[in-house]
């Protein structure tokens, strides 16, 4: 950690679980992969743990999983 990181103002390090999260380094929020928006912590409800990645709602994260290849991209 250097002097920038760790003082729960900035972007939080986050390890992705499968129902919760740990935080690495302390932060107000993470930014979505998908959007690019700022989720605060206590808002941050979907995320992916396979590519570590904090989406800011269920179409980013929608978006993300057809991205990936993991969902068919027509409709059938």
């Amino acid at each position: 950690m250097n002097i920038l990181e760790g003082n729960g103002r900035g972007e939080a390090k986050i390890k992705y679980l499968d129902a919760d999260f740990d935080v690495i380094v302390p932060g107000t929020h993470v930014v979505c992969a998908v959007t690019s928006k700022r989720i605060p912590l206590d808002e941050l409800r979907y995320w992916s743990v396979a590519r570590q990645e904090a989406y800011i709602d269920a179409v980013a994260a929608f978006e993300a999983e057809k991205r990936a290849g993991a969902l068919p991209t027509e409709k059938v």
